[in-house]
């Protein structure tokens, strides 16, 4: 016992230099930090936009006939689509000359825009839309140019 009593001030030493380097390292795990990261996101195609129905046989004056369609979504997801707009591009046929004319302002569109408010999922032909006319307009004057014409739609959607 004596022997403990001549190196205690080297068991103190040695202890409080112990508890030391303990209090030292437990510092260094707790020590805080900061950093950065990111991320990103994707984008999408566009849509296509089908016409299914084939109105035929317009006249002046004549019924409306209807416009529907689907869509082609080549996305890997669903995308949703709210409405689906329509404009008359350009008018093209046989008979149309400078003395006998057919454009745009000879056909009118009824119910665009129309509202789908839904998801399209991912594939071709897929979804629907419907609800919108065209019709020939009973206008002033020969409209003979537009005797077999085409009427080009344009769709769009939001």
């Amino acid at each position: 016992m004596s022997h403990l009593l001549k190196h205690k001030p080297l068991v103190i030493f040695g202890t409080i230099l112990v508890l030391g380097f303990a209090g030292g390292a437990y510092a260094y795990w707790t020590t805080g930090g900061s950093g950065s990261g990111s991320a990103g996101t994707g984008t999408n195609n566009s849509i296509a936009i089908t016409q299914t129905s084939t109105p035929a046989g317009l006249y002046p004056g004549g019924a409306p006939a209807a416009l529907a369609g689907k869509f082609n979504n080549a996305n890997a997801g669903a995308v949703h689509v709210d409405e689906v707009s329509a404009t008359i591009g350009t008018v093209t046929g046989p008979n149309i000359t400078v003395g006998t004319p057919c454009t745009a302002a000879d056909y009118v569109l009824a119910g665009f825009p129309v509202q789908v408010d839904a998801d399209v999922a991912t594939g071709t032909a897929v979804g629907a839309w419907s609800g919108g006319s065209i019709a020939m307009v009973d206008g002033v004057g020969n409209q003979d140019g537009c005797k077999g014409a085409t009427i080009n739609l344009l769709y769009t959607s939001n």
